[in-house]
């Protein structure tokens, strides 16, 4: 505060010399003068040209030349010309700008570059010796600043033009120029390039399997890339055991090599293809009736100890049922199946049917009349009274009383035997 009021002091001192000096010399003309009033200390601000910074400490005369105070200059290049002042020097960017555009009254050389009124280009100026230029990590390029650089704000966010580059990615990117492989990044010797084909992203680079049949794990961890899903089979043998396939991990197909138990550990509906809805319900395990690691089909149902509720499998979805020709019965299957192994020889039991033998004995469902059966319209029950052969029928030739050969031939019935009389007259005339 001290020093200031000793300024203003020595201020209006050198106003009232000056004022002394001009009237001696005749130079009442000066109406600057007229404002400067004996013991008042002059306040620069009332001029419009307020003294700020260095200008502060500058003596009047080094502007008021000649202690003309009207039309004194206020443009900066006025007096810092080289003449006067210091003024721009032999490295000063070049610019059409004001000085006051970008160097501040406090300090000459403490200047905030305002970028909007160059002209030339960037390495004009930033060429390490104007101004900052690259640094030694800079990547190698003969381009100009200003084809990467977008922003006169910041070097930060410059955006490398990658038109045309399809080689030679590792020469920048090697983790010191420009951002390289990633710790997780898959240990290769190949070439940037090999793999990654956008120069927007480093991501979507697709890798070239060619050559490559075994040791997926080392890569295939689930850290580098993609491993094991949770469901897959708990297995220590290796990828390419079942995966044959790089460009898919779809297609995998199980080696069951030496596999003959536990099948339903994968096999479970999950993990693998499990039971099919139409599965016969069985608590037995998968590999009591498969017998192939190769295919579902041809699984042979093991029956033993089963005695009964044969249609509860057998009933035409599950498994095999009744063909359209079967006889007509509610009875159950194991009354006339006694074999696991096959349909064929089941014995009917004919236990309390005494009628309707024709129903099914009709040559199509079940046996029917030979072609030398006696010829007639009688139902079978009238002459075979045995259910378990039909040998021993025996004809009731109630009410028939001519036409004995048409059976008695010796073909269809028995006829006339070597040793009977030659005649040529009916049965029934003796």
């Amino acid at each position: 505060m001290v020093r200031l009021i000793l300024r203003r002091a020595l201020l209006m001192l050198s106003s009232i010399i000056l004022t002394l000096g001009l009237t001696i010399l005749g130079g009442f003309g000066v109406e600057s003068a007229q404002a400067q009033q004996p013991g008042r200390a002059f306040d620069h601000f009332q001029t419009g040209f307020p003294l700020t910074g260095a200008h502060r400490t500058v003596d009047c005369e080094s502007c008021h030349v000649s202690g003309r105070f009207k039309q004194t200059p206020r443009q900066c290049s006025a007096c810092h010309n080289g003449s006067i002042a210091g003024g721009k020097s032999r490295g000063h960017p070049r610019t059409t700008s004001t000085c006051s555009t970008c160097h501040r009254t406090s300090n000459w050389s403490q200047v905030r570059f305002d970028h909007s009124q160059v002209s030339g280009t960037c390495a004009s100026c930033h060429n390490g010796q104007r101004a900052r230029g690259k640094s030694p990590s800079h990547i190698r390029t003969t381009q100009s600043c200003e084809a990467c650089h977008k922003s006169t704000s910041s070097f930060m966010t410059a955006r490398m033009d990658h038109s045309g580059i399809t080689t030679g990615c590792a020469t920048c990117h090697n983790g010191r120029t420009a951002r390289g492989k990633p710790g997780t990044h898959i240990r290769t010797t190949e070439s940037c390039e090999s793999c990654h084909r956008s120069t927007m992203s480093f991501a979507g680079a697709r890798m070239d399997h060619s050559g490559i049949t075994s040791g997926c794990a080392t890569c295939h961890n689930g850290r580098t890339a993609k491993g094991k899903s949770r469901s897959h089979i708990v297995t220590n043998a290796s990828c390419e055991t079942c995966h044959k396939n790089t460009v898919s991990f779809s297609g995998g197909r199980m080696d069951h090599t030496g596999i003959t138990a536990n099948c339903a550990s994968c096999h479970n509906g999950r993990t693998a293809r499990g039971k099919s809805s139409n599965h016969i319900r069985t608590t037995a395990s998968c590999e009591t009736c498969h017998r192939s690691t190769n295919t579902f089909s041809g699984g042979r149902m093991d029956h033993t100890g089963i005695t009964s509720g044969c249609a509860t499998c057998h009933n035409g979805n599950t498994a095999k049922g009744k063909p359209n020709n079967h006889i007509r019965t509610t009875a159950s299957c194991e009354t006339c199946h006694r074999s696991t192994r096959s349909f064929g020889g089941a014995r009917m039991d004919h236990t309390g049917i005494t009628s309707g033998c024709a129903s099914c004995h009709n040559g199509q469902t079940a046996r029917g009349k030979p072609n030398n059966h006696i010829r007639t319209a009688a139902a079978c029950e009238v002459c075979h009274r045995s259910t378990n052969t039909f040998s021993g029928g025996r004809m009731d030739h109630t009410g028939i009383t001519s036409g004995c050969a048409t059976c008695h031939d010796g073909n269809t019935a028995k006829g006339k035997p070597n040793g009977h009389i030659r005649t040529t007259a009916s049965c029934e005339t003796c």
